[in-house]
């Protein structure tokens, strides 16, 4: 069953009232809303080995780990939206059960459906976030990543992209942890094309 959006743009909290009606998740950015899509296998295990590394890693700390269903607020482009991974270290995000709005660490993995939005329009609300440090893109098809990261460049500030080839890690400093190639993909089903597999 297709879900049927608001017509017109909503505010934050009409969009709130109307999505908890709703039996599926919806991202919100700037008055518009949309449907969240199921992922492929290969989608959900990368997110779940990068989750489970930085669970065991921030154990005993401040610092919680999201995947998927938490909700973040960026309150600067007037967005509600799921990250597939988030990591906060904030007091006052610890206080609030149901939105996030200080992560330090976001993570997205990619599909040929949400690529364009993910590396576009959603990249930019990151990275207005103040307290966000890095933002991972995960590419499961093609076993590479894009981590950017802010950094202080020339008296100011920039996101500067650290890429990780097929058979890398990444090294993700604002939790202070390295993930190994073998960590990352994990069980993660490889891409079979249509001409290698006879379809």
């Amino acid at each position: 069953m297709k879900t049927l959006v608001p017509s017109r743009p909503l505010d934050a909290a009409e969009f709130l009232a109307w999505d908890a009606t709703q039996t599926i998740r919806h991202e919100f950015l700037g008055g518009e809303v949309w449907p969240r899509q199921g992922s492929h296998e290969r989608h959900v295990m990368a997110a779940g080995n990068i989750a489970i590394a930085l669970r065991r890693h921030l154990a005993g700390t401040p610092c919680r780990t999201f995947i998927t269903d938490m909700k973040l607020r960026v309150e600067a482009v007037d967005a509600f939206l799921y990250p597939d991974v988030m990591v906060t270290c904030s007091a006052r995000d610890a206080g609030d059960p149901l939105v996030k709005r200080e992560p330090v660490l976001l993570v997205e993995v990619l599909s040929p459906a949400t690529a364009a939005f993910d590396r576009g329009d959603k990249f930019a609300a990151y990275r207005s976030l103040d307290s966000l440090r890095e933002v991972l893109l995960v590419d499961p098809d093609l076993r590479r990543c894009d981590l950017f990261r802010r950094q202080a460049v020339d008296g100011g500030e920039a996101w500067v992209l650290h890429p990780s080839a097929p058979g890398e890690g990444v090294e993700l400093v604002s939790v202070g942890l390295a993930v190994t190639a073998d960590a990352l993909w994990a069980e993660v089903p490889a891409l079979v094309s249509p001409r290698s597999s006879g379809v």
